[in-house]
């Protein structure tokens, strides 16, 4: 099943040369797939009474076009695959003229809101989703992991605030991508945007938490590491690359 809506790009959603931002891109999918999830009552309106809840574990994302303000997008999304607790979800965006524009995968798990544990996804559920096992967005059909760099160029502190917080009161998806970017070292931040994204999350952060942003440049990637202060704790790593990017 191929769940389909339209997005229109606000004031909020661009930056520079009116273009979408990479963090406007990142909420549209967020928000179609909430909406799929929502169709077949599986969603956050469903929640109190399911008991269950998907936890985002990966973003892999590729801009082919960047669409500017004011544009009608049409997004597409459609579960993957399910695999006993976790689910695949591909995206595609397409412009008004429906070139396409964005690819994107992600990687979900599900949990049980009562107990806070993993839960499994039951066949019933599963079969809501109408699985489309054959089309994928990328050749690989696996997210494949993240590795932290051994070495690292520069490093900020960055305090969660209130503004980061979600409706589970965890920092929200959205706002790893912000403290990616306050990490970046200044001129690699200007050569924004990136049009390749990922974003793996690890270890959820609250209000307050103090967490160390270490920066590193390797083959061809800007990479940041959000860590606990004691580097104990892994709470994502961010994988930022363009065709413009040149080496910090």
């Amino acid at each position: 099943m191929i769940y389909k809506e339209k997005f229109k790009i606000g004031l909020k959603d661009v930056w520079k040369d009116k273009e979408v931002s990479n963090k406007a891109i990142l909420e549209y999918l967020e928000n179609i797939g909430a909406y799929h999830s929502d169709s077949i009552g599986y969603g956050i309106n469903t929640s109190a009474e399911t008991h269950l809840s998907w936890i985002l574990l990966d973003w892999k994302v590729k801009v082919i076009k960047r669409p500017e303000y004011g544009q009608t997008l049409n997004i597409h999304t459609w579960s993957r695959s399910i695999i006993k607790y976790y689910a695949y979800r591909d995206f595609e965006i397409y412009d008004e003229n429906n070139n396409l524009c964005v690819i994107a995968s992600s990687k979900w798990l599900l949990i049980n809101n009562q107990t806070g544990k993993i839960a499994k996804v039951q066949p019933e559920m599963a079969s809501k989703y109408e699985s489309e096992t054959e089309k994928s967005v990328f050749e690989e059909k696996e997210i494949e992991k993240i590795k932290a760099p051994e070495n690292y160029k520069s490093s900020i502190i960055y305090e969660v605030k209130r503004k980061d917080i979600d409706i589970i009161g965890h920092m929200h998806n959205l706002y790893y991508l912000d403290v990616a970017y306050e990490a970046l070292p200044e001129e690699v931040y200007n050569q924004r945007p990136f049009d390749e994204i990922r974003i793996m999350y690890k270890k959820e952060m609250k209000l307050g938490d103090a967490v160390k942003c270490k920066y590193a440049y390797e083959e061809d990637k800007h990479i940041v590491v959000i860590q606990s202060q004691d580097e104990k704790i892994l709470h994502a790593i961010i994988e930022l690359k363009s065709s413009k990017t040149l080496k910090s």
